[in-house]
């Protein structure tokens, strides 16, 4: 046994605390007029435009959108099978991102108690900067584990030390169903209701973020 060829997959994962929590609502409303549709959309909406605008120059909220208003109508029917009369909807979407939990959790109490609002979600995530970093770090564990594997495989066939061939993203090297490069999994918005006067209508707790990679590699060895 002169030469052998080793093939192995290397595996790592981090778990980060989120750093960011992205707040997701919408508001509507609806009417049988269209010009009073679209009046209240608008004084539904702006109140918390200008919230967000006044939270971000006091760097509360570090990014904010509001897309355009949305209108379209229909006839609904009755549980009679009869076409009712038409009436008009509006709608607005938001986004608010804020690294004060805190923060977050008394907005989302304080809007989710205004008519026509509604929670769509809340998500987290960590700056751009610290995923780059951690995504480079978990990446060259990986890397790291590969190694070791390898070399744990060429000890029991007693061979040297193993020199690299080929280093590549799952899939690339051998064909695999997992996605290739770093993967980030955001956390999901855990929250609960607090009925209790005098305290946030919501309670955030958000779960770590896990950001894993895993690689294949290919090393050769040889006979002491």
């Amino acid at each position: 046994m002169s030469e052998v060829t080793i093939t192995v997959r290397g595996e790592h994962e981090a778990r980060v605390a989120p750093e960011e929590g992205i707040a997701q609502i919408s508001v509507r409303t609806e009417g049988h007029d269209r010009g009073d549709v679209v009046e209240r959309i608008a004084s539904l909406a702006t109140p918390i435009r200008e919230d967000l605008a006044a939270r971000a120059a006091a760097d509360e909220v570090t990014d904010w959108s509001s897309q355009r208003v949305s209108l379209w109508a229909n006839r609904p029917w009755n549980s009679e099978g009869k076409q009712l009369s038409l009436v008009h909807y509006a709608s607005v979407e938001m986004t608010a991102t804020f690294t004060d939990f805190a923060a977050l959790s008394w907005w989302v109490s304080n809007v989710a108690e205004r008519d026509g609002v509604q929670i769509d979600g809340i998500s987290w995530r960590l700056t751009p900067a610290t995923a780059a970093r951690v995504e480079a770090d978990v990446a060259a564990h990986a890397v790291r584990v590969a190694v070791q594997r390898a070399q744990s495989y060429a000890d029991a066939l007693d061979l040297g030390a193993v020199i690299p061939l080929e280093i590549a993203d799952t899939g690339l090297l051998v064909k695999a169903d997992a996605g290739a490069g770093p993967e980030m999994r955001l956390a999901r918005a855990a929250f609960a209701a607090d009925t209790g006067a005098g305290g946030p209508a919501l309670e955030f707790e958000p779960e770590d973020i896990v950001v894993s990679a895993a690689v294949e590699a290919r090393f050769t060895a040889r006979a002491h």
